[in-house]
């Protein structure tokens, strides 16, 4: 089974719209189950609801084979923590589809380190889900160590600047 989650805050047509595609013209052949947020667009070809709670939203994570997801930092860590294969199209300021392109950002570096699949376009998801069924992310290493090293340097650079 494949999960589409789009989050609740904003619609993301053009990704529901674009899966409900190729699930009609057969790029895709297993079951698609999405939350799809509040939106005019009613999918035809997949089963879908507005929103999940905290526990049916695991549940869907948990029995899916791969999910699909705008490019948002929870559903990327989702992903990450779970190991699931996880194909991205970022939300565009172009399309109105958020304030800015950080999405865009987002996906290009995560795609980068190996983490996700990206499809940056309604053109690129068939071909994009058909790697989907090969794809093995990567793990995401601990990055304790940087954190703490920032950390530190703010604290030495407030306590030079008189401000502790």
């Amino acid at each position: 089974m494949i999960f589409l989650t789009v989050g609740t805050l904003f619609p993301f047509d053009r990704l529901v719209e674009a899966v409900d595609n190729a699930v009609a013209k057969g790029f895709i052949k297993e079951n698609v189950f999405a939350q799809i947020g509040k939106t005019d667009f009613e999918p035809k070809n997949l089963e879908y609801v507005e929103a999940l709670d905290k526990d049916m939203f695991e549940e869907k994570v948990a029995k899916a084979d791969y999910l699909i997801s705008h490019a948002g930092i929870g559903s990327i860590t989702t992903a990450l923590e779970r190991n699931k294969p996880l194909l991205v199209m970022p939300r565009m300021k172009r399309f109105k589809e958020h304030v800015n392109d950080h999405q865009v950002s987002t996906a290009r570096k995560f795609e980068q380190l190996g983490h996700v699949l990206v499809a940056y376009s309604v053109e690129e998801l068939p071909q994009k889900i058909k790697q989907l069924s090969t794809f093995t992310p990567k793990p995401r290493g601990s990055e304790a160590h940087r954190v703490v090293q920032r950390i530190a340097k703010f604290l030495d650079e407030l306590s030079l600047s008189g401000k502790s």
